[in-house]
């Protein structure tokens, strides 16, 4: 029991935010997508892509700022293909994200293998990782110090855009329309606003998101890449909009759940937890919390009923 609560200590709690990092940003990318009336379901394709971009930028370009920026064009490049079929030629948003996902699975297996020679994992001195950033003043604080000091530049960049999101949906002309887009595309568009512009640009945006997303699982996380390494946290994302109700602060909290639980499942393997177990631990919170949050919509909508 007393090792169990060892676990709990501030170590645990500082690799929560590297664990939700990639979570959180790729459900508020989810987020604005559902919110300009898009299920986008291609987080996981996007995160995966950014992730095997950073590398390749970092390996060739000498530095961890030339695989942010390679993996963010890579996630927008495969975001604009997603926002050609959904928006322009109007192809079912479900079919088309889960086509992205099989896309970016079988293309990155087969980049590695064609620009790097091998199969599985690569892994090279070469690749430049993220940094990490000690909050000035805020390091030496003794409890709050080791919480939030030491992270990377992205896993801070995240708490901004969520709160930008917000302000965006909430308290901007731009977020109305947005949220006008979803709700009623086409009383928006008797009112003079551009459905299409608007989808394609969150679409695009939810692309650079999952980017950011995968450059912290690659070089942030760890310095490497391996084949299907976003590991179901584009579907978590997809879940953390549903549990979040595509509001950037329930995205944020459903995010840290899952993080939390993430970041857990790990220190558990040094109990000698069996590893099916711990690995699973993220899902099963998944699958349990989409259960709660069916039967809660079930009660609601009993209670209008009624």
């Amino acid at each position: 029991m007393t090792d169990f609560l060892s676990l709990f200590d501030a170590a645990l709690f500082n690799s929560v935010f590297r664990f939700v990092t990639p979570v959180l940003l790729a459900a508020l990318g989810g987020a604005l997508c559902e919110r300009a009336g898009v299920f986008n379901i291609g987080l996981e394709g996007l995160m995966l892509t950014g992730a095997f971009a950073a590398v390749v930028g970092s390996f060739f370009g000498g530095s961890a700022i030339m695989g942010v920026l390679l993996a963010v064009l890579a996630g927008a490049a495969m975001a604009a293909l997603f926002s050609l079929f959904v928006v322009t030629l109007r192809a079912n948003d479900i079919v088309v994200g889960i086509g992205i996902n099989i896309l970016s699975v079988g293309l990155t297996m087969f980049l590695l293998r064609a620009i790097f020679d091998v199969g599985g994992a690569f892994q090279d001195p070469a690749i430049n990782g993220l940094s990490r950033v000690n909050l000035p003043f805020v390091a030496s604080i003794p409890v709050l110090g080791p919480l939030i000091s030491g992270h990377t530049w992205i896993v801070y960049g995240s708490w901004m855009i969520a709160v930008g999101a917000f302000f965006m949906l909430f308290k901007q002309a731009v977020g109305l329309r947005l949220r006008g887009v979803g709700e009623n595309s086409e009383a928006a568009a008797t009112l003079g606003v551009k459905v299409s512009k608007y989808r394609h640009a969150v679409l695009i945006l939810s692309g650079v998101l999952c980017g950011l997303a995968g450059a912290q699982l690659s070089l942030g996380n760890v310095t490497l890449f391996v084949d299907g390494m976003s590991a179901g946290r584009g579907w978590i994302a997809v879940v953390a909009v549903m549990l979040g109700r595509a509001h950037p602060l329930g995205v944020v909290a459903a995010s840290f759940l899952f993080g939390f639980t993430d970041a857990l499942g790990f220190r558990l393997q040094g109990l000698e937890f069996p590893s099916q177990f711990t690995e699973s631990l993220p899902y099963l919170v998944t699958l349990g919390s989409l259960f709660v949050f069916s039967a809660y919509r079930r009660r609601q909508r009993r209670k209008l009923m009624s």
